[in-house]
């Protein structure tokens, strides 16, 4: 499936730099290339992975389903794109996958120009370029519904109302972080309100909510798909938390420690400080002396590691994602799925969350090939 995918990003975004190249060749490789090149690159394709295997759960699978997914997925790709890429100039990283971030990229690429110019230049690119793949999120979106005379009935309106909440809950969450960045750090409720805007909710619910729309899922089973999604995306993001400090810098794709150094107002740090406040003034004093230092060094790091493990936080972050990703298979069940794809959204669902295992991509049996059309062309127009 996450080939197929694949293939219906890489016509899309064919498609749409082309177009680009015959507006201007700058706009074309300065931002349309470079959007195309990030999307293209990917991560895990969590997104559609989970809107495809949510459809088939709820036992949609016509050809017409089947491109419709393969559609939606591809827009949330690019929904993905945007996010992450205002995500790092909003957050100042210099690097994302293991590559330049892109208004990095941008600014080195100008860097025969006085530095501060080529910097906003870099900023500004990033800002147009996450604008320009949210607007080829929503071209792709708004051709799936004007072609959705053959899904159920309901399926256009309810893709559509899910898609509109979608962008601006993505938005809400963004701007949660960073006003927690900047005014100090919240509650312990008050930041997973904000991982659930900004990553729960697109991450693993809409995608799930999206593929029970298109298969024309009943109220009662999508609602505990809902349910189930923002459980797991509540875990996916406190694993990713969790990660930024004590993952492998060369698996993550990211430095290590990005989290502390940008005081980001994460729900690790929210508990740590809670704890601390308790009645350990130096462990608080080591972390109001280390969040928010761009400058920490790894010895720094090494101390804030030592507080998350001695305050017993590292537990119960690691204990709160493991009861979430018990809840999420609960609901899940709740929906009633199919057998076969409920194998699989639980394997993914458990895997997101830190939960060794993966879930396959489909193969023989499913119709993808009446969905692609002669020369499999037809689903990624």
């Amino acid at each position: 499936m996450t080939a197929a995918v694949r293939a219906v990003l890489d016509r899309l975004l064919a498609v749409r730099l082309a177009r680009a190249r015959e507006l201007d060749a700058v706009f074309a490789e300065d931002l349309a290339a470079r959007v195309t090149d990030f999307t293209r690159r990917g991560g895990r394709r969590i997104r559609p992975r989970l809107l495809w295997w949510s459809l088939r759960a709820c036992g949609g699978g016509t050809p017409a389903q089947v491109r419709a997914a393969l559609h939606a997925g591809a827009a949330v790709e690019l929904l993905q794109t945007c996010a992450l890429v205002h995500d790092d100039l909003m957050d100042a990283a210099t690097t994302r996958r293991g590559r330049p971030a892109l208004h990095t990229a941008v600014a080195r690429q100008y860097g025969d120009i006085p530095r501060g110019a080529a910097r906003r230049l870099g900023e500004a690119a990033a800002v147009l370029a996450g604008d320009l793949a949210l607007a080829w999120a929503d071209d792709v979106m708004t051709d799936l519904l004007l072609d959705g005379d053959d899904l159920p009935p309901e399926a256009p309106a309810r893709v559509r109302d899910i898609w509109r909440g979608t962008r601006t809950e993505t938005i809400a969450g963004q701007y949660l972080d960073i006003q927690g960045q900047a005014t100090g750090q919240p509650t312990p409720a008050r930041a997973l309100r904000a991982a659930c805007l900004k990553s729960a909710l697109y991450t693993v619910e809409r995608p799930l909510a999206l593929g029970a729309a298109l298969a024309g899922a009943g109220q009662e089973a999508t609602q505990a798909l809902c349910r189930a999604g923002r459980c797991a995306g509540l875990a996916f993001q406190l694993r990713d938390d969790l990660d930024d400090l004590f993952a492998d810098p060369d698996v993550t794709g990211k430095p290590s420690g990005g989290d502390v150094r940008e005081g980001k107002p994460t729900y690790l740090m929210a508990v740590a400080r809670a704890r601390a406040a308790e009645g350990d003034p130096v462990t608080l004093g080591v972390l109001d002396a280390s969040l928010g230092r761009a400058d920490l060094t790894e010895s720094g790091l090494d101390r804030v590691r030592d507080v998350l493990t001695a305050t017993g936080t590292r537990d119960v972050v690691q204990e709160k994602i493991e009861r979430l990703c018990r809840q999420a298979l609960r609901h899940l069940a709740a929906a009633d799925p199919e057998p076969g794809p409920a194998a699989a959204l639980r394997t993914l669902l458990t895997a997101i969350t830190g939960t060794p295992g993966h879930a396959p991509d489909p193969a023989g049996g499913l119709p993808f090939a009446a969905a692609l059309g002669t020369g499999g062309t037809e689903a990624i127009r």
